[in-house]
């Protein structure tokens, strides 16, 4: 399975990365209905760390991010939101050799977007501490990038005085 794809299929709510039921249901080629009703009927495998139900709140800014194309594609129902955890709970829930493929590409899926994250969060660090080390330098940097931003600037006024 194609790790780009499962990539942008999680999402971040509730402070959390999580994938939808319906594209979970997608990747493993089942109905999101009988994925859910696996799941309600193994609920005490999913506590609230590993998987809540989305807010009507969160239905609606998912729509206006045009993550989900509309309500009525839900059908009425409140979809799912499965953390890490969630999802590889779900391979002992549907036990089939397709679900585990899946969750494996989506457990490698959601290491490497931790991986990122944590590489960003170094050289953010480091570069806050070279900032703190050298603060000149960084303000000169800083004057150097913005005179050439303003630069462009001067070149759109109408020049005044004498004109050759």
């Amino acid at each position: 399975m194609d790790l780009d794809i499962i990539k942008n299929k999680i999402y971040e709510i509730r402070g959390q990365k999580v994938m939808l039921d319906f594209d979970l249901a997608l990747l493993y080629q089942t109905e999101t209905r009988i994925l859910k009703q696996s799941v309600r009927r193994n609920s005490n495998r999913f506590p609230s760390d590993f998987m809540f139900q989305l807010s009507e709140a969160e239905i609606n800014q998912m729509v206006s991010q045009s993550v989900i194309p509309s309500k009525s594609n839900l059908g009425g129902a409140f979809p799912f939101a499965f953390t890490e955890q969630g999802v590889a709970m779900l391979s002992s829930v549907l036990n089939s050799n397709k679900a585990i493929e899946i969750n494996i590409s989506i457990i490698r899926a959601f290491v490497t977007i931790r991986q990122f994250t944590l590489t960003y969060n170094e050289l953010k660090g480091r570069i806050e501490e070279i900032e703190n080390q050298f603060p000149d330098i960084y303000k000169a940097l800083n004057y150097l990038v913005d005179k050439d931003a303003n630069k462009n600037n001067d070149t759109d006024r109408t020049k005044i005085g004498y004109k050759k």
